[in-house]
């Protein structure tokens, strides 16, 4: 068993939520996770019809990509869709975290999900939001310590440039410290000046794995007062936004590569914009109403632009700038049920806890078609 703050730290390693847009409405929006969780449930929207499916399964927490509530509350009552929602999950103890923006930005979230079902490869961020900073880490470490210290800063993340990993530069000196009273050093002896043979380990760690690097670290190193340097660089780091731009394995006419989005979501039809015989080779994909972003997918040289809730004005704009539009509808986003339950279940089998995930077998797609 383990309790819902356990559940969503393990899911936030994941889609920390410092990834999503200013002002999304993501985090936990009802109930609490200090208590036990046994069952977790994985839904795209979180409806009055999901509730109910989470209370007949006795469902204790509901991971959901779309918030149920949008726009503050000024009343909670039966009278509003938002306040039936929130009483029944209060009523029956159950819990509503969001991810929405930061699942869509995260390595491997809705939009990599989306990306792998339309079978893009050599994918890239189409909007970028966020750089992670990267830090210099520099340690001191008696040459008897240096390889267990070096070792522990690899597995922790560190020293990751490109595409290498282990990255580190070690220079050998003196190491000079006094031990003052109330210390148990673990060389040398209070009040007395020592000398010893020491490595400089050099180092880099990106922003989400300070904490993790920083520990480890400590963890390996026999000294109870480390010397180190943490220092921000001026290095790239990675980029994280919305959306993605590949290619796909070869060139498809507009016509049958709409075909195709719609075989690969399952879904019942789609509309396109442009001309049926055009090729096809470089694809942008963005999960969720992309309007916005028809002219940064025409900037970054896609031939066509896979999105939801195209407006009809949006429409004509891209067809201005020579860009095929493929809509597949929203809910195309519900591949995040099967993606998050893939990443808790890993999660939950290494962290040794015993919690049960299922997904919403609820239609909450709005859309029907004839």
């Amino acid at each position: 068993m383990a309790n819902g703050n356990q559940v969503i730290q393990l899911f936030e390693e994941f889609a920390p939520k410092h990834l999503a847009v200013e002002g999304d409405k993501i985090g936990l929006q009802i109930g609490s996770l200090n208590k036990d969780v046994k069952r977790v449930m994985v839904t795209l929207d979180v409806l009055e019809s999901v509730v109910d499916e989470a209370i007949e399964k006795k469902v204790d927490l509901i991971i959901a990509h779309h918030p149920p509530i949008f726009s503050p509350l000024s009343q909670v009552n039966d009278r509003s869709t938002a306040g039936k929602i929130t009483m029944k999950c209060i009523q029956h103890d159950i819990a509503v975290y969001v991810a929405h923006t930061n699942l869509d930005v995260c390595v491997g979230g809705v939009n990599d999900w989306m990306s792998e079902a339309i079978g893009l490869h050599d994918t890239k961020v189409l909007v970028p939001t966020y750089e992670e900073p990267v830090y210099k880490l520099t340690v001191f470490v008696p040459e008897s310590h240096a390889e267990d210290v070096s070792r522990a800063l690899g597995r922790a993340g560190a020293g990751h440039i490109g595409d290498y990993a282990d990255c580190q530069f070690r220079v050998s000196g003196k190491g000079q410290f006094t031990p003052l009273e109330g210390t148990t050093p673990f060389i040398g002896r209070v009040h007395e000046t020592e000398q010893v043979d020491e490595i400089r380990i050099e180092t880099v760690v990106r922003e989400s794995q300070k904490k993790r690097v920083l520990k480890a670290m400590k963890d390996a190193h026999p000294y109870e007062e480390v010397a180190y340097d943490l220092i921000r660089d001026e290095i790239e780091g990675h980029v994280y936004g919305l959306g993605r731009i590949g290619k796909l394995e070869q060139a498809l006419t507009l016509e049958a590569f709409a075909d195709h989005v719609k075989t690969s979501f399952g879904v019942e039809g789609v509309r396109f914009v442009g001309d049926p015989k055009r090729l096809i080779e470089k694809v942008a994909v963005l999960g969720g109403d992309g309007n916005k972003y028809v002219s940064a997918a025409h900037f970054k040289g896609a031939d066509a632009y896979v999105t939801g809730d195209l407006y009809f004005h949006v429409a004509h704009d891209a067809m201005a700038l020579g860009l095929a539009v493929v809509d597949p509808g929203h809910h195309v986003e519900s591949v995040m049920k099967h993606g998050v339950v893939g990443i808790l279940t890993e999660k939950f089998q290494k962290a040794k806890i015993d919690v049960e995930l299922m997904i919403s077998e609820a239609n909450t797609n709005p859309f029907q078609f004839r």
